[in-house]
């Protein structure tokens, strides 16, 4: 237990963090009657924890983390006082999502994902966000396919449309029963085209791309902006038949505009590639934006929430909005928050990454743990409603922030914890011989917390993970639930206190099964298991001791697989 409250200030001092630590935890353990490491160090982010402190700063959460839970509710209330004055006052009553500005009857929101591969944790954030302020103020949540053309770089991918509703169903988002494609409403985009040219918000540019961005850059006006209306619908209407690249409709904004990039920005393009579900039905195609500014009025959408990569679309948003005289949405923007693998050392997410590897046959599909999309955490035993709470527990951050992969983890491993059983498996076995044995059988508990045990058969022929045997060679040690040992090739039993002893896995010889387990990286590490495990079911989570949560995939040429998810 701390002796003194709490010390002036925050940061990476030589307290580092303390004070906030000790806060959350407190807060944490008292309404939920434990706490973790994943629930507090996104807290620590609003403080100025950097990155690059984060590896510095974990070892001091577990430590409070353990201390925190190890008293009792007495000890918490009265340590809680000395430090409930470091959390803000608006963060200590906020319960939940917080709230968003004009909720006025039934809010509607929306969800647009772009088909061009599997939604992956970071894409999914804020979808969920939608859906869960949906869910909070019994609104609707209408899903749009955001599939107009897109670029030849990010392509739709035909199969996105269904990985992405199997996520989206996965993970619980309830929406409207009526999804939206936006390769549907063209003709819709393209009176609403029309309307924006007859009030002159609109032309036809015939610039080539270099040509626009020096008058962009110099604040000049191209020649075709001064057509009258009249003129500016039939080169509309002959965009039509034109040549890809020939003919732009662009936007009438202010060309001494601070921001050169919302300069005469773009709302129709002339595409000829083939579209997934349209075919060549189309070719005069508009951008995200003209489709989001008519859509998020016609739909009848309240509120937006997107993120700050998205703040010069909602200017573009707001300019048409306001052209047409229409009412704006609420527009609440959400700082990008980018997962930190550093510490588990698994990698990346990278949307186009994972396609290109996932086209090209070095990913296995769009559940290769390596592209971190929702069904590869699927595939690894990630809970849907862990997933939920660490979108919730991240809610509406205004700054971008680093949050590191193991906050999830801590609140998937929360979840399984008290209901998965334990296993054991050794990691490319050695084999040693082991006299004196006198059960031939032991009892095993399955869980710490409970009263089921299995039966394990036992003979002298006893193997241990390599890494273990080369560690503990010539040590006594522990076999778990067995014996102690002299660790040897040959070795017989010892007769001695095993409570300062390393504990070790083990399988017997007689009584192990093939096994490899699938790691994030794609790395698959083999090695035996203990029998037992032949009872499990295809999709049940179990812990391998010392090893790590995983999920049993099947059997495949008479090996039992598994994918890891976290340790």
């Amino acid at each position: 237990m701390p002796k003194k409250g709490p010390v002036k200030g925050g940061g990476m001092t030589n307290k580092g963090f303390s004070n906030e630590i000790y806060a959350y935890s407190l807060s944490n353990a008292l309404e939920f009657g434990s706490t973790d490491p994943g629930r507090i160090l996104p807290k620590l982010f609003q403080f100025g924890l950097q990155k690059k402190d984060i590896e510095k700063v974990m070892p001091l959460i577990k430590e409070i983390v353990k201390d925190v839970n190890s008293w009792n509710k007495d000890q918490r209330e009265r340590e809680f006082e000395k430090y409930k004055s470091v959390i803000p006052e608006k963060v200590e009553e906020e319960k939940g999502l917080s709230e968003l500005p004009n909720i006025k009857g039934r809010p509607k929101f929306r969800i647009a994902p772009f088909p061009s591969g599997a939604l992956h944790l970071g894409n999914a954030k804020t979808f969920l966000l939608n859906a869960l302020y949906a869910e909070k103020y019994k609104g609707k949540l209408i899903l749009v396919m955001d599939d107009t053309i897109g670029s030849a770089k990010k392509a739709i991918e035909k199969e996105s449309y269904k990985l992405i509703t199997d996520a989206l169903k996965w993970l619980g988002i309830k929406y409207e029963k009526k999804i939206i494609y936006k390769s549907d409403r063209l003709k819709t985009f393209y009176k609403h085209a029309e309307q924006l040219i007859k009030k002159e918000a609109a032309y036809v540019d015939h610039s080539t791309q270099e040509a626009m961005k020096k008058m962009r850059e110099r604040g000049q006006e191209s020649g075709a902006r001064s057509f009258p209306p009249k003129i500016q619908l039939e080169r509309w209407k002959s965009m039509f038949d034109a040549d890809e690249g020939h003919a732009i409709l662009r936007i009438k904004t202010d060309m001494n505009h601070p921001n050169p990039a919302f300069r005469d920005r773009v709302l129709f393009k002339i595409s000829d590639r083939e579209h997934p579900r349209v075919k060549k039905k189309y070719r005069v195609w508009p951008t995200l934006e003209m489709s989001w500014a008519i859509d998020d009025h016609l739909l009848g959408i309240t509120h937006i929430i997107r993120g700050n990569d998205l703040l010069i679309e909602t200017d573009m948003e707001r300019f048409i909005w306001e052209k047409m005289k229409w009412k704006a949405p609420e527009v609440i923007h959400t700082g990008i928050v980018k997962i930190d693998f550093s510490e588990s050392g698994e990698g990346n997410l990278s949307k186009s990454k994972s396609r290109d590897e996932v086209a090209s046959g070095k990913y296995s599909g769009w559940d290769d743990p390596r592209t971190w999309s929702i069904q590869s955490l699927r595939r690894r035993g990630i809970l849907p409603g862990a997933i939920r709470e660490f979108v919730e527990s991240i809610g509406l951050n205004k700054q971008d922030i680093t949050i590191p992969i193991e906050s999830l983890y801590a609140i998937n491993r929360r979840i399984l914890d008290p209901e998965v059983d334990r296993y054991f498996f050794v990691e490319n076995p050695v084999l040693i011989s082991v006299s004196g044995l006198k059960a031939k059988k032991v009892e095993i508990p399955n869980h710490p917390d409970k009263e089921n045990v299995r039966e394990v058969k036992v003979s002298k022929r006893i193997l241990i993970s390599k890494p273990d045997f080369e560690k503990h060679k010539g040590k006594n040690v522990r076999l778990i639930h067995l014996a102690n040992l002299d660790l040897k090739s040959k070795t017989k039993v010892l007769d001695l206190d095993s409570k300062e002893l390393q504990k070790l896995q083990w399988v017997s010889d007689h009584n192990s099964v093939k096994t490899s387990i699938l790691m994030p990286s794609g790395e698959w590490i083999s090695g035996l298991a203990e029998s037992a495990i032949k009872r499990l079911k295809v999709g049940e989570m179990i812990q391998f001791e010392r090893v790590g949560f995983c999920r049993y995939d099947g059997t495949k040429k008479g090996i039992r697989r598994f994918w890891f998810a976290h340790r």
